[in-house]
């Protein structure tokens, strides 16, 4: 059976993405800070009988993610999808967003080691073995504002723009290799009432741009 590992798994979006892959035939490793939460994501698709299983790791912390990705491996083989989503919840933390007047190397240095940095490590524990295969996926997520940048985030902006220009270079160059790289920026207030914005309909925009390997970029837009 196929395997996507979800980077950055939560109790929205991540474990839509791995329901609607887990039903179309995937086993399922989930990657976060938190093996609690893990458990819980794991165990409810488990009940819906799809094979999942939570690894513990901290983007900020590569020797955890790279212990992580070797558990995969052992519990599920090789990775035929890495999708990389992580985001903060929390105020008050060295990840909390800023306005471009007040971005200083402090602020954004954090940015840049949790989006570009973390995604980098993330795709090195999985990349060789796809480009050795000549296949696989890679599909990477932001906030809409790498593309359209809202003044509020202008750290986050800067971090999520560096990530999405890296992963459209990365697709230019493993194409021709049998691997497909993909940005996923996200323009909507996912859960709110939306129809267009629930985590499940989101879910189902990443299977269909893992089937189709039409393009580089999906702007998903629900506002």
């Amino acid at each position: 059976m196929p395997v996507i590992t979800i980077v950055g798994a939560g109790p929205g979006l991540g474990a839509s993405i791995a329901r609607t892959f887990g039903k179309n035939g995937f086993q399922v490793a989930l990657v976060s800070r938190s093996q609690g939460k893990l458990d819980a994501i794991a165990a409810a698709l488990n009940a819906e009988g799809i094979e999942a299983a939570g690894f513990a790791a901290d983007l900020t912390d590569p020797a955890t993610l790279v212990e992580a990705f070797q558990r995969i491996k052992d519990r599920f083989g090789g990775v035929d999808v890495l999708e990389f989503s992580p985001a903060v919840h929390a105020q008050g933390t060295p990840l909390d967003m800023v306005g471009p007047l007040e971005v200083t190397a402090e602020n954004l240095q954090p940015q840049i080691d949790f989006y570009l940095y973390g995604a980098v490590a993330a795709a090195a524990q999985v990349l060789p073995d796809m480009l050795k295969s000549g296949s696989g996926t890679l599909l990477f997520t932001t906030g809409g504002g790498s593309v359209d940048p809202n003044p509020m985030m202008g750290n986050v902006n800067a971090a999520a723009a560096a990530l999405r220009n890296w992963v459209l270079n990365l697709h230019q160059v493993v194409a021709e290799k049998g691997v497909y790289a993909a940005h996923v920026a996200i323009s909507a207030w996912i859960g709110h009432g939306n129809p267009e914005a629930e985590p499940d309909v989101i879910a189902q925009a990443y299977y269909d741009l893992y089937t189709a390997r039409d393009r580089a970029e999906l702007h998903y837009v629900a506002m």
